[in-house]
């Protein structure tokens, strides 16, 4: 009877395994959507197309992304939430979505932790903090002084209420101990053209989304957020060296998909993913546009997710954040 249940047992894990490689040999079949939470012309939507076209050669099938921005990243990212478990709807996830978001919103349309799993990391980009020509400061110590000039006054874009790019201008305000008026947009993108225009004067946005405009002149850059400078933009100093020590604000970007997706088709998506991201010309093009090349394995990305909340929910209440 013993030798039967073994028998048994040993032909599981046989089919097991074979299950386990045929779906993994045999995905993709179709194309797959990447949902991108913001729309386009942001940080997110330039790391999303420069991987996705190289992901998708890799795989055999077209990577189509979807832009559905709005509250801070968290309506695409629910879609994402509830689509089937098939490795077909993924999303470009960010320090956004999945960990500022539930500390300022506090019923969420989905659970960042048990909605999803978890695929790889992409990249990890600085913020950076421009303001339009006119505003007459060269330096950070010099922008401080104008803000305290005039409390109140002076307006600042972020990517929405809740945004990465919200939460490290108070961050900021904090640190320096200065009054801004907060004007949320729709996305990184829209948030720099309101400052290019002169809508508003500041915008601590994510690199990617503002390096072209301030390498043409069209914004003034001040500072990076990160604690080191960054390669991309060498003479800007940072915020920790202009005077505020320990100051460190930056975004990640990384891959999700609906919770209960086969682990075959997990592993074979973190495969084609890191093999991306650590390809030259991979690379080289998300450095060029201002982004840190960074993969993990699901488990590395999980325990960021799980490790950031608490970090964001304290600056959150800290800073007051509610949403709009």
């Amino acid at each position: 009877m013993n030798d039967i249940k073994t028998m048994r047992f040993a032909l599981g894990v046989m089919l097991g395994i074979a299950s386990h490689l045929t779906c993994a040999q045999s995905y993709p079949t179709k194309p797959i959507r990447l949902m991108v939470p913001f729309p386009p012309g942001g940080s997110t939507d330039i790391v999303a197309r420069i991987v996705a076209q190289q992901v998708a050669e890799r795989l055999g099938q077209p990577m189509v992304i979807e832009n559905r921005g709005g509250a801070g990243g968290t309506i695409g990212t629910a879609l994402v939430a509830k689509a089937p478990a098939d490795g077909y709807t993924l999303l470009l996830g960010t320090t956004s979505t999945h960990v500022v978001a539930p500390a300022v919103y506090p019923k969420l349309d989905y659970d960042p932790i048990r909605d999803f799993a978890p695929v790889s990391l992409l990249a990890v980009t600085p913020y950076l903090l421009v303001v339009h020509p006119n505003v007459k400061a060269n330096t950070l110590k010099e922008f401080v002084e104008v803000v305290r000039t005039q409390p109140g006054k002076l307006n600042y874009a972020s990517a929405g209420t809740g945004s990465t790019t919200h939460i490290a201008m108070e961050m900021l305000k904090l640190a320096s101990m200065t009054d801004m008026l907060h004007i949320p947009f729709n996305g990184n993108g829209p948030a720099g053209t309101a400052v290019i225009a002169g809508q508003v004067e500041a915008l601590f946005g994510s690199l990617p989304a503002v390096l072209s405009h301030a390498k043409s002149g069209k914004v003034r850059a001040l500072a990076v957020g990160t604690p080191v400078r960054s390669p991309a933009l060498p003479d800007v100093p940072t915020v920790a060296e202009s005077g505020y020590p320990g100051f460190d604000a930056s975004l990640w970007l990384a891959i999700m998909a609906p919770a209960n997706v086969p682990a075959a088709i997990i592993e074979r998506l973190n495969k084609e993913i890191v093999a991306v991201i650590k390809a030259p010309e991979s690379a080289a093009a998300l450095a060029k546009a201002g982004a840190e090349p960074h993969s993990s394995t699901p488990a590395e990305l999980a325990a960021m997710i799980r490790d950031g909340i608490p970090k964001y929910v304290k600056v959150v209440q800290t800073a007051g954040i509610k949403p709009e």
